[in-house]
């Protein structure tokens, strides 16, 4: 048996720093059930995500369904989601790549209705879950998903993908590093080598001469990519930040000659 009190206390001492804010939701899950109640609050001290054991979270203006398993949105995506809708035409084409539960895309859907916004991703349960949220979701590695017809027509693509660095992994939190799927966040020597694919595909899809490309990243990854921008005949136009001045997203879109 569980009450709000009991959760409390044990989302507390499991290292919980938003106790009483996660009791409510599991008890909102639970149905005030005082067993169920109980069984999410041991799961979720044992590390599983919120999300997981909730079903959603809040994206900014959208609700996103997580399932279990399925790589859990970051909030500190969302200030790249609104970039995008804002840079995506009212009836222009847009592509999210990794797009896992499909939260930016659901963003750039709900902020442009009359957009036209496909997603792809490698997993078949994120691309079921996407769907589940009322995102067209392709499945399938990278950009192969990806109609040819597109080609040259997009203008924004976007792009959360694993960048975190191998021989960084073990500093992530618990609850990632034990539980959330390693593909979706082991991005390889450096964190560059699904970052860098991207570049290397958007060249393919994105319209002339105004599409733009926008990629997740942290630390220096944005200068490691400055050859391959070059290289893709793209450039960087900005670097996103978030509140303490870090590093978030880079925004890059054709050199101008």
């Amino acid at each position: 048996m569980s009450t709000r009190a009991d959760a409390v206390t044990r989302l507390r001492r499991a290292g919980c720093v938003a106790a009483e804010e996660e009791a409510d939701e599991l008890m909102a899950a639970a149905a005030a059930d005082p067993v169920r109640l109980a069984a999410l609050v041991e799961r979720r001290c044992g590390g599983e995500p919120l999300a997981w054991l909730t079903g959603w979270l809040q994206f900014g203006p959208v609700q996103v369904s997580v399932r279990p398993g399925v790589f859990v949105p970051r909030l500190q995506s969302l200030a790249m989601a609104e970039r995008a809708a804002a840079l995506l035409p009212s009836d222009g084409r847009a592509v999210d790549l990794f797009t896992g539960a499909g939260a930016l895309a659901a963003v750039m859907g709900y902020r442009r209705p009359g957009a036209s916004v496909l997603a792809g991703d490698a997993d078949p349960a994120a691309v079921r879950c996407a769907r589940a949220n009322g995102v067209e979701a392709l499945l399938g590695s990278l950009d192969d998903p990806l109609p040819p017809e597109w080609s040259g027509t997009v203008d924004v693509l976007s792009a959360v993908v694993p960048y975190v660095p191998r021989e960084a992994i073990h500093l992530l939190d618990r609850d990632s590093r034990e539980h959330e799927p390693r593909a979706a966040l082991d991005g390889g020597p450096g964190g560059l080598v699904w970052l860098r694919a991207v570049v290397s595909a958007a060249p393919r899809w994105l319209r002339r001469p105004h599409g733009v490309l926008l990629l997740e990243l942290g630390g220096d990854q944005a200068l490691s990519l400055s050859p391959d921008l070059d290289r893709a005949g793209l450039g960087l136009r900005e670097i996103g930040r978030d509140e303490d001045g870090d590093v978030r997203y880079l925004e890059a879109g054709w050199a101008r000659s």
